[in-house]
């Protein structure tokens, strides 16, 4: 009987330490995920600026205004 609490006190132990050790395996890699979803969250706002600002023209850019009596110029 004495030794069949020791086994299962051992064993109790080892199964604690083991999910310890686990535990820490993922605590550890979890900065890395969160540095990599931020990169990929700013490299998506990113794209989706840049396609904002191809959809939409300047409107700092003004055309020049052309006359309706004068035709455009010809190409050589």
């Amino acid at each position: 009987m004495d030794g069949t609490a020791i086994i299962i006190i051992l064993a109790i132990a080892g199964v604690v330490s083991v999910l310890l050790f686990a535990v820490k395996g993922i605590l550890d890699q979890l900065p890395d995920v969160f540095d990599s979803f931020r990169r990929a969250r700013d490299a998506w706002k990113q794209l989706k600026e840049e396609q904002d600002q191809v959809a939409k023209p300047k409107e700092t850019e003004e055309q020049p205004p052309v006359a309706d009596d004068e035709e455009p110029p010809m190409a050589a």
